[in-house]
């Protein structure tokens, strides 16, 4: 069996985007980017006048994700796309990771799902893998379930906490229970 895949969201996972505003969760610290996505949302102001976007990292992220490449193979699997390895990367200390390419981002998925499900059921590809995500529902679950032919762990991630240590140790698990490679 191969290495399972790790598909990492960055908003929700690593970025708890729906924490109050006031209230950064322990361990975070702020950062201000202005990747050319979020720009790209602002299409009549000046670049120079759009308003950086606020994102909390916990660099502990970093250590744990490390951790967890002896396991997995990480994937960024998030709208940031390719942005992600510009920056988020360098502030948890990861290298530069494979990025899944969405050919859309928008609407809901085919029988309910998150528009991302599909994408990833066909990246993998039959592969094993876990994929922590905000977004991620009953109907993913079915759908994967029902178009995936190896081990999957869908893993919602609160977005007001971000990952936790009890996430970590059920993406560990996880990867630890699947048959060894040969």
């Amino acid at each position: 069996m191969q290495r399972p895949l790790l598909y990492l969201d960055v908003d929700g996972p690593l970025n708890p985007y729906a924490a109050k505003p006031e209230r950064r969760p322990a361990g975070y610290s702020t950062h201000r980017m202005k990747p050319e996505g979020w720009v790209a949302q602002h299409p009549y102001t000046p670049r120079a006048y759009v308003k950086p976007l606020r994102v909390w990292l916990n660099v502990d992220h970093g250590h744990e994700l490390l951790r967890l490449s002896d396991l997995y193979d990480l994937v960024w699997a998030t709208t940031w796309g390719t942005e992600a390895n510009t920056f988020i990367s360098p502030v948890l200390g990861l290298p530069q990771l494979p990025v899944v390419d969405w050919p859309t981002m928008l609407g809901t998925g085919p029988e309910g799902t998150f528009w991302k499900t599909r994408y990833l059921v066909a990246h993998a590809d039959g592969r094993p893998f876990a994929w922590v995500d905000d977004e991620i529902d009953h109907f993913d679950r079915l759908f994967v379930a029902k178009h995936h032919d190896g081990p999957a762990l869908l893993h919602r991630v609160d977005p007001r906490r971000g990952l936790r240590d009890a996430d970590f140790t059920t993406l560990e698990a996880f990867a630890r229970a699947l048959p060894s490679s040969t």
